[in-house]
């Protein structure tokens, strides 16, 4: 009889798990509605290929396609703080450093289908996973 491997044994284990398709986050710095309000914890949804393949034909991501980002992030952000909706036009005002972290944060879940990520100790370099969906930045 021929033994599995952790690899097999480890599928087999995510398999029985229900698929997430919504992750929390928090941004760096949050966004500042009109009033001045700051909204910082949000929710992002998986993609899904029409959310990758309309903003193509955007006019704006035509002429400029470093837009791209911004109009697909206005479409997978599903709230933000007490926000009634989120939309490209929200993404397009919030701070850099906010737009680089929903950038990375739709890497994780989408391109690599978690939001684990393996990680060393810098001191004595032992290896661990931490949880990225949800904590604040510094957190494990």
């Amino acid at each position: 009889m021929r033994r599995e491997g952790g690899a097999a044994e480890a599928q087999r284990g995510r398999q029985h798990e229900p698929l997430r398709t919504e992750f929390e986050f928090e941004l760096p710095r949050g966004f500042v509605d009109e009033a001045g309000t700051v909204h910082r914890h949000g929710a992002m949804r998986l993609a899904t290929a029409r959310d990758e393949l309309l903003p193509l034909r955007d006019i704006r991501v035509r002429e400029n396609p470093a837009y791209l980002s911004v109009v697909l992030l206005g479409r997978v952000i599903t709230r933000l703080g007490t926000l009634p909706s989120v939309h490209d036009g929200t993404v397009e005002n919030m701070f850099a450093s906010d737009l680089a972290f929903l950038q990375d944060f739709y890497r994780q879940i989408n391109a690599e289908g978690h939001t684990r990520a393996a990680v060393a100790c810098p001191h004595c370099e032992e290896s661990f996973e931490v949880e990225l969906a949800g904590s604040r930045l510094g957190e494990s």
